[in-house]
């Protein structure tokens, strides 16, 4: 099933080259993604615990999965100003409230799953606001454009970003073990513990996940094309 766009009701044939307004930007169609994690699942319940029963936090409006994405994708500038984008998300909350379900932070990119209120599907105010405080806060020096100079612009954000819409539970278990799981599948850490700008370990606090899931030495990944 391809991605489905909330914003234009569309899903578009290749997401590499979709134009959907704010909603689309060049990454991996959202069905490449469950190869990776059937596979993992069943590994997952023999060795480390059985399969969480996530549910997302209740609202009666939509719930998102995104992906936003650094301009300079070998940058490390999100991880390296981490208390500046955590102010400009909650300075975002308190405005204009979603709920977090799940959130990885890297260096380059961020992965997240949002709930928002009922009637309330305006997501692309509230990234785009996430994006001009985080970008206020901290100091200039990244690569420039000529397009960018020219309407002085910052260069830190790539200006779209990608978003799924969760269609059921099994849907988002998907996104979450993805979310999890991704600082481990880009290299930067051997295991979802140890990468220290995740909700997992909110996960781990609540009872749903255990320290060591997905962290087994024996554990085999299918291989998936991104």
């Amino acid at each position: 099933l391809r991605p489905y766009c909330a914003v234009t009701g569309t899903r578009p044939t290749d997401v590499h080259a979709a134009k959907s307004g704010p909603a689309f930007t060049s990454l991996p169609r959202i069905g490449a993604i469950r190869p990776e994690v059937e596979l993992l699942r069943p590994t997952f319940n023999r060795l480390v615990c059985a399969m969480p029963n996530y549910r997302r936090h209740f609202m009666p409006g939509g719930c998102w999965f995104f992906t936003v994405n650094l301009h300079d994708r070998t940058s490390r500038v999100l991880t390296d100003n981490i208390d500046a984008l955590r102010a400009a998300v909650r300075d975002t909350r308190q405005r204009f409230p979603f709920h977090i379900d799940a959130m990885v932070i890297l260096p380059d990119h961020i992965h997240a799953i949002w709930s928002l209120p009922e009637g309330d599907t305006n997501f692309p105010l509230r990234w785009r606001l996430i994006k001009i405080r985080f970008s206020k806060a901290i100091p200039k020096g990244e690569r420039l454009d000529a397009v960018r100079k020219a309407r002085g612009e910052r260069g830190i954000w790539q200006r779209r970003f990608y978003e799924h819409t969760i269609r059921d539970d099994r849907d988002l278990a998907n996104h979450i073990d993805y979310i999890h799981f991704n600082p481990v599948k880009h290299g930067h850490a051997s295991a979802p513990a140890d990468w220290p700008h995740s909700s997992f370990h909110r996960y781990v606090r609540d009872g749903l996940l255990s320290t060591d899931w997905a962290a087994s030495p024996t554990l085999s990944l299918g291989v998936v094309e991104h």
